[in-house]
């Protein structure tokens, strides 16, 4: 039903004011403020009132009525017990007397938005007459009721209802009506707040009107602890404990708690209660004269006589309703506020309590009565901002409290409470609860807890934030919590392992389930308070699983298929929450909202993861490599596999780190596919200057001898014909005898050399290998700004060719002048052409070739076999241009020495089945064959070319008389119109003209 939104005036116990209803949204006026645990154990609403420890419930009831009897006993029908007689032959007089209740409508309840019962008006009907039977006798039954037959009915007095709704017999009743009578003899004027009433029944009822003493002493003490209550206990004025007539109360009172006291005319007891009760019941605040007894007005005493009163108003049969004849019956409790110290206000907080309490105790299954409670909250809200006074304030901050402690409980956490049966009643709760704490910022001073509220207190929140807000993200925050743990729970009832990553997979279907139950079940109704609740929702979702997700994504170390599930499905739930806060904010309000929200960046995350991976994967490779630098010993793996181990191990991990990468479910740009190849071609590159680090070929080559001239009489050439009047030594002739089955000389070093070769083909093959996959693998997504168009390793591809060139280059070198050195330059031409010819040079240079063949593989092999020529024809320049002092050339020698080239040339035009062009060799060779034809000119014409030369290159021009030529320089590059070539020639020419020439000129050494 819904709420009034305003008060209609009228003439009954509540005086609202016409005004229009606030605004129940949260109040933005508020400060901190802490207020006690409103909470028992079993979460049950929480009376605001101090329990009266020495009565019960039944007992304050009894004492409310007897109160409310005194209060009334002027009105119609608690008076003469024949007051109803005349009813029974005039029907119609009856609906028209002033002291039945026949209420078609009830303004109180029209203003509560309270529905009319509409029952039948036999429902409230008793028997006519007068009203009932006396009472019964001594022993008799209080309930016992005999009703003559036939006796038409009539509607019930209020006196009646009441009597019938505070479950009072009316045998008690009769006790009370006899006692007025006898109290008010001779002084029937006398005002209701003047009698104290437990004071008069003690002295005019006596045992014989009781069924029996136990039932007499029993009343007694009720009676005396009532005086207790309101005189000692709770007094409204207070009084020290010292006081004389306070000392023999409770003298009086602890005697009758055995045994019932004397309260015949002449006893003593009954005499010192009269002077005690009424000495202190007729005091003053200050000291002076009053005309009102008190001795029911303290608090909380008369809180609870009071509220005990206003329960008679919800019907017996049904605790969920209010009696149509509410506003008489509220008019009768008026008549109490005199003796219990009620005002207006004070009556409107305790009629709001006794609404809202009645609401909770019948199981929150009336939404009219916590409308009832709201229409009173705004009568409260008026009272309080006049009502200062402290007993006012306290009663308002505490049943506000209690109110708000146990409608908070459950706002706090509205999934758990609200389920589908009562979802409704959420929307009848949150304006209670926003009224109430508007009351308690606005209208009340509450004093600050500045050293932090308790645990259990409860926080007004800071009216800065929203109320509502809070509740929304307190029970998103407690409904989150509680799916973690079911998610748990259920992970180890069906004995899942609970890996983080499957929780979290879990977690995401509840989490989007739970949305759809907040959009559907809980936005609607909490818009109308909050325009933006779904979004709310969906932030603090996104809040909490984020969380989560993030302490997932603090333990991972590696980008796993796992990972990748978990952060997609966190991709799907950010786009389902986000949707939910555009839905409910609209785009533009939207953005606003999402710039407090943290991003999962699940995009950011797994490139980030991605590149963690390939760190790792390239890491382990470096350390492949490193271990390579370490144990490489460039020994072949095996004869099929000539290369070195190392650079297998390193290509599987490469291989493998491709394949893994390839196999990550996430869509992949060619940006990453390129630092993974970056990675890559960096680690080839560093592996393929391992391997090239094997020297150089100048670290083979020896240096070249001082130039000197040539002497016929020189004692090396006598001491070498001495010893070889034959033309050869021994040496020599075993050497060449077994030149018919020589051995290669190829050295262990010059093989491992053919290995590093060998691996650096090798590796070349499985790079492009390696880059086929990474360039043909489907499903890589293009990217428009890759910085590199071509093939991923161009750069080692371009590389590793120049690398196998410096390998073979140094391999055939040392082939060349170390493995072969006594056969070419430590040998070849030694003493004399005629008998030191290239033959066993050749012999053994043809083996070391069909090894070399053999070691290397068939691509590398045209490679090894030009730089071997290439070396060979350097070692033939080598004997001839540098040879040192062992060589001298006569010039008719020049043909021997062709011919023996010849034989040199001819190896490398035919063997290997032609893996060096002819062109090629013929090119190489121009240049020994061009210095061979320097040896075949004559001695003049060499130092003609030789001056010309000089002076062409030395920028001399025309030699003029005493000028000498410049000694050229030795540029290494040897060539037939090279000065320092032809100076080389004459240097080693057999001849007196070349002698004298170079003694005259440059004043060259004589060899010794």
């Amino acid at each position: 039903m819904g709420l009034q939104t305003r008060r209609e005036s009228y003439s009954g116990p509540l005086p609202f004011a016409t005004q229009h209803r606030k605004d129940s949204s949260y109040s933005h006026h508020r400060c901190h403020n802490s207020l006690p645990i409103l909470y028992d154990g079993e979460n049950n609403l929480i009376s605001p009132l101090e329990k009266l420890e020495r009565l019960s419930q039944d007992d304050i009831r009894e004492c409310a009525y007897e109160i409310f009897f005194t209060a009334c006993r002027s009105s119609p029908g608690f008076g003469s017990r024949q007051v109803h007689s005349f009813y029974l032959n005039n029907q119609e007089n009856e609906a028209k007397s002033p002291n039945v209740v026949m209420s078609p409508t009830s303004k109180v309840k029209r203003a509560l938005g309270l529905k009319m019962l509409k029952r039948s008006p036999s429902r409230r009907m008793v028997s006519g007459g007068s009203g009932g039977s006396s009472s019964p006798k001594g022993g008799g039954s209080p309930f016992h009721n005999t009703t003559p037959p036939f006796r038409p009915r009539r509607p019930m007095t209020s006196a009646e209802i009441m009597r019938q709704q505070m479950k009072v017999t009316e045998h008690n009743d009769n006790r009370l009506r006899k006692t007025m009578s006898r109290t008010l003899v001779g002084q029937a004027g006398r005002r209701a707040e003047t009698i104290i009433l437990p004071l008069e029944l003690l002295r005019h009822l006596k045992p014989s009107e009781f069924s029996d003493s136990i039932e007499y002493h029993m009343w007694q003490k009720r009676q005396l602890r009532v005086l207790e209550a309101g005189l000692l206990l709770h007094p409204s004025i207070p009084i020290e404990k010292a006081t004389t007539f306070a000392l023999r109360l409770r003298d009086v009172i602890r005697s009758g708690e055995s045994k019932p006291i004397d309260t015949g005319k002449n006893s003593d007891t009954l005499r010192t209660l009269s002077n005690s009760v009424v000495s202190l019941a007729w005091r003053s605040s200050n000291g002076t004269p009053t005309d009102i007894c008190h001795w029911a007005d303290g608090f909380p005493f008369n809180i609870h006589l009071y509220t005990s009163l206003l329960q008679a108003i919800f019907d017996n049969r049904d605790d969920t309703l209010v009696l149509d004849e509410v506003d008489e019956l509220l008019e009768l409790m008026k008549k109490t506020w005199s003796i219990l110290g009620i005002t207006r206000a004070v009556h409107n907080v305790c009629f709001t309590w006794v609404l809202f309490q009645q609401y909770v105790v019948t199981g929150q299954i009336e939404p009219d009565l916590l409308c009832a409670t709201h229409a009173m909250l705004s009568e409260v809200a008026v009272d309080a901002k006049r009502e200062k006074e402290s007993f006012y304030v306290k009663l308002l901050t505490s049943v506000l409290s209690s109110i708000l402690g146990w409608a908070e409980k459950r706002l706090v956490n509205y999934h758990e409470y609200f389920q589908r049966g009562n979802i409704c009643q959420l929307e009848n709760v949150l304006p209670v609860v926003l009224l109430v704490s508007q009351i308690l910022g606005e209208d009340l001073t509450l004093s600050d807890d500045v050293g932090g509220g308790k645990k259990g207190d409860i926080t007004i929140v800071d009216s800065s934030g929203d109320r509502v807000d809070y509740y929304i993200r307190s029970t998103i925050k407690s409904s989150f919590e509680k799916v973690i743990e079911e998610v748990n729970a259920k992970a180890i009832e069906m004995e899942i392992k609970g890996e983080f990553g499957d929780i979290l997979l879990h977690l995401a279907q509840e989490i989007e389930d739970l949305a759809m139950k907040e959009r559907e079940n809980f936005t609607p109704m909490l818009q109308k308070w909050h325009p933006a609740a779904g979004a709310v929702a969906g932030m603090m979702l996104h809040s909490c699983y984020g969380h989560v997700l993030r302490q997932y994504l603090g333990d991972v170390t590696s980008l796993t298929r796992e990972t990748v599930e978990v952060l997609q499905r966190a991709e799907k739930v950010e786009k389902v929450l986000l949707q939910l806060v555009v839905e409910d904010c609209g785009e533009d309000n939207a953005k606003t909202v999402m710039r407090e929200m943290v991003p999962y960046e699940v995009d950011s995350i797994i490139l980030n993861l991605l590149r963690k991976w390939i760190n790792e994967a390239l890491s382990s490779a470096r350390d492949c490599l490193q271990r390579a630098k370490e144990t490489e010993t460039w020994n072949p793996k095996s004869k099929s596999e000539p290369h070195a181990p190392s650079v297998v191990e390193l290509l599987k991990c490469a291989k493998t780190a491709v394949e893994q990468f390839f196999k990550i479910p996430i869509g992949i740009t060619e940006d990453i596919v390129q630092e993974l190849a970056d990675g890559l071609e960096s680690l080839f590159q560093d592996y393929m200057m391992f391997v090239t680090t094997c020297g150089t070929k100048q670290s083979y080559i020896p240096s070249l001898p001082p130039l000197t001239r040539c002497n016929r009489d020189s004692k090396f050439i006598k001491l070498w014909r001495k010893a070889s009047p034959c033309g050869a030594n021994s040496s020599d002739i075993d050497h060449i005898s077994e030149g018919h089955h020589p051995r290669p000389s190829t050295s262990r070093g010059t093989q491992r050399l053919y290995v590093r070769l060998n691996t650096l083909h090798y590796l070349l093959s499985h790079i492009n290998v390696i880059e086929k996959s990474l360039s043909h693998t489907p499903g890589v997504i293009p990217s428009p700004n890759r910085k590199h168009s071509g093939p991923y390793f161009e750069i080692i591809n371009s590389s590793i060719p120049a690398a196998c060139q410096h390998v073979s280059e140094v391999a055939a070198y040392r082939l060349i002048f170390l493995d072969s050195n006594s056969a070419f330059y430590g040998g070849l031409y030694l003493g004399d052409v005629a008998n030191s010819r290239i033959q066993p040079a050749l012999r053994i240079l043809k083996q070391n070739i069909t090894l070399m063949t053999t070691l290397v593989t068939d691509r590398a092999q045209a490679l090894a076999m030009r730089e071997v020529m290439k070396a060979s024809f350097d070692a033939f320049l080598m004997v001839l241009l540098a040879g040192g002092s062992s060589r001298v050339f006569n010039r008719s020698e020049h043909v021997m020495i062709q011919d023996d080239f010849e034989s040199l040339n001819r190896v490398f035009c035919t063997s290997g089945e032609g893996l060096i062009a002819e062109n090629l060799v013929e090119k190489e060779a121009a240049v020994v064959k061009g210095v061979i034809a320097l040896m075949g000119q004559y001695t003049e014409q060499l130092m003609d070319d030789f001056s010309i030369a000089t002076c062409e290159t030395s920028g001399i021009g025309v030699m003029g008389n005493g000028h000498k030529l410049p000694m050229p320089p030795t540029t290494g590059r040897w060539n037939r119109s090279d000065p320092n070539t032809i100076l080389r020639v004459l240097c080693h020419r057999n001849d007196r003209s070349a002698n004298l020439f170079l003694k005259r000129t440059f004043q060259l050494a004589k060899r010794r």
